[in-house]
């Protein structure tokens, strides 16, 4: 591995880089929401981002205002905390950091592919959201890879490993069975609600799959790139497969 890819893999796998690389999806995702369905009171939304923005309304919150106020606020605290690396920030990684999600985006569907195709005997390409328009997908594309990895990687994980580590006195038993179990509740959360798929085992198994992919990903490249690998795979979906 050369100097300069070594110094990109250690440089970007911070909290600031996957920071930075999750506000443009945040800002996407809402400001696509608002122009895809303007005359709707109550936009389709991503389940995730549904649950989260419900929480806030349960205290009279604006849920779009404190969404972005919360941005802010953990933005301040992230600039803070890697204040050292603010001063070195390489802009030039981020473009470089979004082929690195395509690529993962491309290679982990084919292999989740043929791991279910071995598995169950049938290849599964995800599904597709064909009730909406084609910005509504590619919207609700960049909300899924936010907000879902948001809380299945950073939050579940983080809490399941946390609450396993009660029941394994081996580290390592936590860690595999906390990435097993958000796996699943991944795979099973998509058929879930009027807008979910119907189940099949082939498509669960294949999110499932995925899931572990994401999993890795997110703990070996940060939330940043494990987003942006979700909200392309998506893009990828409905605009190419």
């Amino acid at each position: 591995m050369s100097n300069t890819l070594k110094s990109y893999f250690t440089t970007t796998n911070n909290m600031l880089y996957s920071y930075l690389l999750a506000v443009p999806l945040l800002l996407l995702y809402e400001a696509l929401i608002i122009i895809s369905q303007p005359a709707s009171s109550f936009p389709v939304r991503i389940s995730v981002d549904v649950w989260f923005k419900s929480f806030f309304e349960l205290f009279g919150l604006n849920s779009l205002t404190f969404t972005l106020i919360v941005a802010v606020g953990f933005g301040i605290y992230v600039f803070s905390k890697e204040r050292e690396q603010v001063k070195s920030l390489r802009y030039s990684f981020f473009p470089i950091l979004l082929i690195e999600s395509t690529i993962f985006a491309v290679v982990v569907s084919m292999i989740s592919q043929s791991l279910v195709g071995l598995l169950v005997g049938i290849a599964q390409n995800g599904g597709e959201i064909v009730e909406f328009s084609i910005l509504q997908q590619i919207a609700l594309s960049l909300g899924a890879g936010l907000y879902e990895e948001l809380f299945f990687r950073v939050i579940l994980v983080s809490l399941l490993v946390w609450l396993f580590s009660f029941m394994f006195s081996k580290k390592w038993a936590s860690n595999i069975a906390a990435v097993v179990l958000a796996a699943m509740l991944f795979s099973a959360v998509h058929y879930i609600g009027s807008f979910g798929d119907p189940f099949t085992i082939g498509s669960f198994m294949y999110r499932f799959i995925f899931g572990l992919f994401l999993n890795v990903i997110y703990v070996t490249r940060g939330f940043g790139v494990a987003a942006w690998t979700h909200a392309i795979y998506d893009l990828l979906v409905i605009l190419v497969f």
